[in-house]
């Protein structure tokens, strides 16, 4: 009768292993079609990438909990201390792919400009502004090259190829002034 409790118990965490990895196959080949649950349960107001309840962080938390506690039944350890040790051991390793997912998140590179990084810099008017009307100002922010149609501040007109400063950004025109 030991023997059926024993093989009952390793097929329960190993069924349990088996799933973790079917739903981390699934995520991997379908991407984040599965991870809807980031949005309603992971409350990761930073956006710093993904959270706990990703389904990649789930589906190794279910792998390494299974795959633990199958190792622990095959050793000897009665249900109880053998599902700890997997709780143990889906925390760590679903940690290691939370902490390794941020990593990367953190490394993506944006194009997108802010109007605080606009403010202060220097630009070249490319096209003239006339007196009271628009032309067009490129400004380089790190390694990008930034055209903006431009106001100048006191309307008075700027020349083509003066250099200037950004004041202020009024949605999508910036307002700029002669040094």
């Amino acid at each position: 009768m030991e023997i059926i409790r024993f093989y009952s118990v390793f097929s329960v965490f190993l069924a349990i292993a088996g799933i973790g990895f079917l739903f981390l196959l699934i995520s991997l080949i379908f991407g984040e079609i599965f991870d809807f649950f980031d949005g309603g349960f992971d409350h990761d107001l930073d956006h710093g990438g993904p959270g706990l309840f990703s389904t990649r962080a789930m589906a190794v938390f279910m792998m390494a909990f299974g795959a633990t506690g199958a190792i622990a039944t095959h050793y000897g350890l009665r249900p109880l201390p053998a599902s700890l040790a997997g709780v143990a051991s889906g925390l760590v390793f679903g940690g290691l792919v939370v902490v390794f997912a941020r990593f990367l998140y953190s490394q993506q590179a944006s194009s997108d400009v802010s109007h605080r990084d606009l403010v202060g810099q220097s630009a070249r008017v490319v096209v003239t502004i006339p007196a009271g009307g628009v032309g067009q100002v490129r400004c380089q922010i790190g390694e990008e090259l930034i055209d903006k149609i431009a106001r100048a501040g006191d309307g008075t007109g700027i020349p083509e190829n003066s250099v200037v400063r950004v004041e202020d950004v009024l949605g999508e025109i910036v307002i700029v002034r002669k040094p």
